[in-house]
């Protein structure tokens, strides 16, 4: 043992220097945040000659000595002799702690410099760290507070560009894609991974884990790879098993929760969770959960991107065949288990796979959405995006489930009496478009062909064009259908024989869930057609907003169109179908600027339709707005629907600081999220995204 004379006076965990270090500045103003794998974590003491040691009470304990230097290593039961060194270096392989410089004082307590550094494999977490001095005849401890360990995507092992770390990991704002290929709808999304106390709740959703409540030691040791914390969050997100966060809901039925296209970040959803003591939050659907995911990985140190599948297919029986079931008036039946998302949200996190055989590193599929166990639990992933597009379904985990979600067959068939009477394949469908938000910008980036090979493409395509059948038709929508508008669209027939015809021709329009098939028909039409020899017809149809408006609509309504073609005289029949949602109207934002004064938002929206309408207007910003703003608006004529100016609850301080920090580590400026809900509307979305020339200047100025 060490004598000493005295005690420990003052610490210093030098938490600004080290976060700047360590790139978590902004994640935590009260809790130290590091990245792992990463050297020089400077401690500053000042304490008298002794014996000194420093206790983390998850993970390490390091032993500091005047005279002799060791340490010791614990996680849970597991414990491992370390080396402390007075000269040595910090390791990039092993907990080490090195005595920087030790500077007398003959007044005064001894001036000690210790660098602490964790190796790339340590486990993430919460540690609470403690000083203990001993003396002759005392003990004293010291607490000195709590650090929390990170995943670093800037260690050798992870992401090489910078640009792509800052979007999947440091941005906090993303854009969401939903809708259907040919009508794409961009929704904004706060994933609010620095708004106070969310890094602490993404901490807290690991230890409400199944996996740490059953045995801690184990799940502590398991939290050095980022392939079993996928696998943790993936569960934990949903509440189908655990104590998890959101409770899914496809049923139109929102009561007692909150419906989930109101959602617009995930810091409400987080804290709900948390303050209800883990209760799940209602209610989430596919792009909330991957939404919420996302900021939890983020958050974790894990670089993380929101994916959507468009024509995304749940295959029930693991046969890669999706079955459709029409009648001969082109009414879709809910015959089959398995069915075609009009879209599905997952995310994709950079790992590498040690589990797997080399060149299965990079992006991983997690889906958080309940819809198939895996290893006993609902939960999907992590699955190499190589080896999807390998098609090595083989390898771990799910990717079989996720293969088929992006390039399954539909065999489509038309019956009568559940008697086939015609059966065709469609082998583009599935996996039409797969996109996400490309970095550094507001705009969607496709990415099919990273999960399909470009010669499954020219096949597919090559099957379609030389298909032979006596009669062809299509389906062409004249323009993307907006709420309030008619829906105009053609059916084009083809005669491919050299004989005239006689045609029976069946148009069906359905209502649709983006997950599920269609419910009941709201229009249709049936009528006969001559086309001669090798001959094209065109036919327009016009469905007007009286016949496929409701009483209430999803956020965008979703439609499945069908026609049937039928040759009297062969009986074939050919089908063609198409799926596409009635978008919304959308908000204009505008946003007066000005230094050292309240901003003020004028938010406009065109009432589309021919009554009056009344809604409630939401407001919320990452971090401008502690809370989201909600208003009830007056009624607004037919054709028009202007909104007062809103003056948002916020200084110029803030705003500025917000958009320095924004301006100057992420390269973009706040966003401020807008929502409408009102009798017909249930919600509209506009992304406000300031870069305006004079401000932007202004900014730069300031900070470069």
């Amino acid at each position: 043992a060490c004598h000493v004379r005295g005690s420990v006076r003052t610490v210093d965990l030098q938490q600004v220097q080290n976060q700047t270090r360590h790139k978590t500045d902004g994640l935590s103003s009260s809790t130290l945040v590091l990245r792992r794998g990463q050297v020089k974590i400077p401690i500053k003491l000042m304490t008298l000659w002794g014996k000194l040691i420093v206790f983390y009470s998850q993970n390490p304990i390091f032993v500091l000595c005047s005279d002799t230097y060791s340490s010791l290593l614990t996680t849970g039961p597991i414990a491992v002799e370390v080396p402390v060194s007075r000269f040595g270096q910090p390791s990039l392989t092993q907990w080490t702690a090195v005595l920087e410089r030790s500077v007398p004082n003959p007044t005064g307590p001894r001036a000690l410099s210790v660098t602490l550094s964790s190796p790339a494999t340590a486990s993430i977490g919460v540690y609470t760290l403690q000083l203990r001095v001993e003396a002759r005849l005392s003990v004293k401890t010291h607490l000195l507070g709590q650090f929390t360990l990170l995943c670093n995507p800037w260690c050798e092992v992870f992401l090489q560009s910078e640009d792509l770390r800052t979007e999947y990991v440091k941005s906090d704002i993303g854009l969401l894609f939903k809708g259907s290929p040919g009508n794409i709808v961009s929704r904004p999304w706060s994933f609010d991974q620095y708004e106070k106390g969310i890094l602490d709740i993404c901490m807290k959703l690991l230890q409400v884990s199944p996996q740490y409540q059953a045995d801690m030691g184990k799940d502590l040791l398991n939290r050095s790879n980022p392939v079993y914390i996928g696998r943790v969050i993936s569960a934990m997100v949903n509440s189908n098993d655990d104590k998890g966060v959101l409770m899914g809901n496809w049923s139109g039925d929102y009561s007692g929760g909150v419906n989930p296209s109101q959602w617009s970040g995930s810091a409400d959803i987080l804290r709900k969770w948390a303050a209800t003591q883990f209760r799940p939050v209602k209610y989430g659907q596919c792009w909330v959960f991957a939404a919420v995911m996302c900021t939890v990985m983020r958050a974790l140190g894990i670089p993380t991107r929101v994916i959507t599948n468009f024509s995304s297919a749940h295959d029930t029986n693991g046969n890669m065949v999706i079955e459709e079931y029409y009648n001969e008036m082109g009414e879709k039946l809910s015959f089959s288990r398995d069915s075609i998302w009009n879209f599905h949200v997952w995310v994709e996190s950079w790992m590498k796979r040690p589990d797997l055989s080399r060149g299965y590193d990079g992006w991983q599929v997690l889906d958080p959405t309940p819809q198939e166990r895996s290893e006993g639990m609902f939960r999907c992933g992590p699955a190499a995006v190589k080896a999807v597009y390998e098609q090595k379904v083989d390898a771990q985990y799910d990717v079989p489930f996720v293969y088929a979600e992006v390039n399954a067959d539909v065999r489509v068939m038309i019956v009568r009496d559940r008697t086939v009477l015609s059966t065709s394949v469609d082998k583009r469908r599935v996996g039409a478009l797969i996109s996400t938000k490309r970095p550094g910008s507001m705009s969607m980036q496709d990415i099919r062909n990273q999960f399909v090979q470009q010669a499954v493409f020219v096949s597919h395509f090559s099957l379609q064009m030389f298909k032979a059948e006596g009669t062809a038709v299509s389906l062409q929508l004249l323009k993307a259908p907006v709420v309030g508008e008619n829906i105009s669209f053609n059916v084009i027939i083809t005669n491919n024989e050299a004989a005239q015809k006689l045609l029976k021709k069946h148009v069906n329009a359905q209502n649709k869930e983006y997950n599920r098939n269609p419910t009941g028909t709201f229009w249709e039409a049936h009528d006969d057609v001559k086309i001669g020899p090798k001959e094209t017809v065109t036919i327009k149809h016009e469905i007007s907003f009286k016949e496929y408006m409701l009483k209430e609509t999803a956020e965008d309504s979703l439609v499945n169109l069908a026609v049937v073609i039928e040759d009297v005289k062969s009986q074939e029949r050919v089908l063609a179908s198409e799926e596409f949602i009635i978008r919304s109207p959308s908000l204009d934002i505008q946003v007066s600027v000005i230094i050292n004064a309240p901003q003020v938002a004028t938010v406009s929206f065109t009432n589309p339709f021919n009554v009056a309408v009344s809604g409630e207007l939401s407001v919320s910003g990452s971090g401008l707005l502690e809370e989201k703003a909600q208003m009830r608006c007056v009624t607004g004529f037919p054709k028009h629907f202007p909104f007062s100016q809103i003056t948002l609850p916020l200084n110029a301080h803030q705003w500025w600081i917000q958009c320095v920090r924004l301006v100057g580590m992420l390269k973009q400026t706040s966003a401020l999220f807008v929502f409408i809900r009102e009798c017909i509307l249930t919600s509209s979305t506009l992304l406000f995204n300031p870069f305006l020339p004079p401000y932007v200047s202004l900014v730069e100025n300031k900070l470069f």
